[in-house]
């Protein structure tokens, strides 16, 4: 039985750091800046089975975005993340 995804990639309003949270946590410490991210209200990229694939997608984000020199992704990567990471857990089996 495959497990349902269980963590958050999101993004610290503060700052703009990628972090990730387990589907029921309300806030989180940013471990840049230090703000009190409310998870409802951060921007929320995508959701991963576990935690080393949410460590894996913060960490391709981040330098993706660094690599670019941009601050976000478009509303199209987005949905390309989403889809890629769907057709990747389907191959997983």
């Amino acid at each position: 039985m495959d497990l349902p995804c269980v963590y958050i990639v999101i993004r610290c309003p503060g700052c703009s750091t990628f972090t990730y949270v387990d589907r029921f946590q309300r806030h989180k410490l940013c471990h840049v800046c230090g703000e009190v991210i409310e998870v409802r209200n951060a921007p929320a990229y995508l959701e991963v089975k576990d935690y080393t694939d949410a460590e894996e997608v913060v960490n391709q984000l981040q330098s993706f975005l660094e690599r670019e020199g941009r601050k976000d992704l478009s509303a199209s990567e987005l949905r390309m993340l989403r889809a890629k990471y769907a057709q990747w857990l389907l191959n997983q089996t």
